[in-house]
């Protein structure tokens, strides 16, 4: 949300930014967490219910909006005046943040002087939106696929299947991710379920070290991708994939790409 909202700043056609994300599926409200540009707190919080204000308008009916001056605006309810005088706000504008067909939140963008906002304020907003709405595309994504992980599979070798499908999908989200804080998360997380499925006693107790770029690429080739798939999923030319393929093979002993995932798997660096 925030990098969203100082990219909105930065574009220099909107000096106050603010938004905020609805707590969960179905939920009629949102509160407004981050700002960007204010001098006050008085918008901080601020509990935005759907169809109140310029803010619930969009939520309602998942649509950019603007208002050239918020107080006298016929074309919106009132509820939040106070809150935007208080940060002497005049025009403002207001764009949904939507993630599979679902308004997930509202991202504002405003001025102290009443004038009309054109296509280009709008564009920079909605570029913003966009950008926040992959984020919380691969988020969920990356919950998804580690709830997918989650009970007894050691005797199910179809479920073990699942989890290092599950795995590599993580790992390729994770270089996607722009949080820093959620990739860790992630690849923490990648990092329990290989662990989980090495042997208690491995054949070959890992002394290897690989990088993170190797584990991907190794991760992604195990669940049956080609090189040219592998480019495809994280973001790399092939002969990148390749690169990294023969770097991980040599440090792991390995002749073969399935010796290299075989032993990789017997270390606990993949599941």
């Amino acid at each position: 949300m925030r990098a969203a909202l100082l990219r909105m700043r930065r574009s220099g056609l909107l000096p106050v930014a603010f938004g905020g994300l609805v707590s969960g599926a179905g939920a009629r409200q949102f509160r407004i967490s981050e700002l960007v540009g204010a001098d006050t707190d008085s918008l901080r919080g601020l509990a935005v219910r759907t169809g109140n204000g310029l803010g619930g308008k969009t939520l309602a009916l998942g649509r950019p909006y603007a208002v050239t001056d918020y107080g006298s605006s016929r074309a919106i309810s009132h509820e939040y005046d106070a809150a935007v005088a208080g940060e002497g706000l005049r025009s403002v504008l207001a764009v949904p943040v939507v993630v599979h067909r679902q308004v997930r939140g509202v991202l504002y963008g405003a001025l102290r002087q009443p004038y009309a906002l054109g296509d280009r304020p709008l564009a920079a907003a909605i570029d913003a939106a966009r950008d926040l709405e992959q984020a919380l595309a691969v988020r969920d994504e990356a919950r998804r696929l580690l709830a997918s992980c989650q009970g007894p599979v050691a005797a199910d070798p179809r479920a073990w299947e699942e989890v290092r499908e599950a795995h590599a999908e993580l790992r390729a989200l994770a270089v996607r991710i722009p949080d820093t804080r959620l990739r860790e998360e992630l690849l923490t997380a990648c990092a329990r379920l290989a662990s989980a499925a090495a042997p208690s006693s491995p054949a070959h107790p890992s002394l290897v070290q690989l990088t993170p770029r190797e584990l991907d690429v190794l991760a992604t080739v195990a669940s049956g991708a080609t090189n040219a798939v592998a480019a495809s999923r994280l973001r790399l030319r092939p002969e990148t994939v390749k690169s990294y393929l023969r770097s991980a093979m040599r440090k792991l002993g390995a002749h073969t790409r399935l010796e290299a995932v075989t032993t990789a798997r017997r270390s606990g660096l993949l599941p």
